[in-house]
């Protein structure tokens, strides 16, 4: 992230919802935490535009959250992974989606994504 942007935020948590508040950049951290994906595994998983995607994926890396390996062979191959620094936001991204959880129950209604069944699975590699 820019020195400049982040100096003109007022404190911590404006600076992380700067990095992170875009659409889809926590769906997308969500995904690779605890893996690596290629382009396409990623659009599979989260309901953008190609341009939308790429753009998100851009703005992750450069904020150092998200690191893109491109392998030099014919096709071109590109895998996403989370930095350290990113690792660092996945309790936090499983917090949300707890209060979510309670929110939808409040509210009675059932998630239309299939995210509980990697809750799990994060919470243990977290542990780990």
């Amino acid at each position: 992230m820019d020195k400049e942007i982040l100096k003109s935020c007022s404190c911590p948590l404006d600076a992380t919802i700067a990095v992170i508040g875009g659409k889809y950049k926590i769906d997308i951290i969500y995904y690779l935490f605890g893996r690596v994906l290629r382009y396409s595994q990623i659009a599979k998983l989260v309901p953008a535009t190609p341009k939308m995607l790429a753009e998100q994926l851009k703005a992750l890396e450069h904020d150092g959250i998200v690191k893109r390996t491109l392998f030099p062979v014919i096709p071109p191959k590109t895998e996403y992974s989370l930095t350290p620094l990113g690792n660092r936001l996945c309790a936090t991204i499983i917090e949300m989606y707890k209060f979510g959880q309670i929110l939808y129950e409040h509210n009675e209604i059932i998630p239309k994504c299939g995210c509980a069944e990697d809750l799990s699975r994060l919470e243990n590699a977290i542990k780990h």
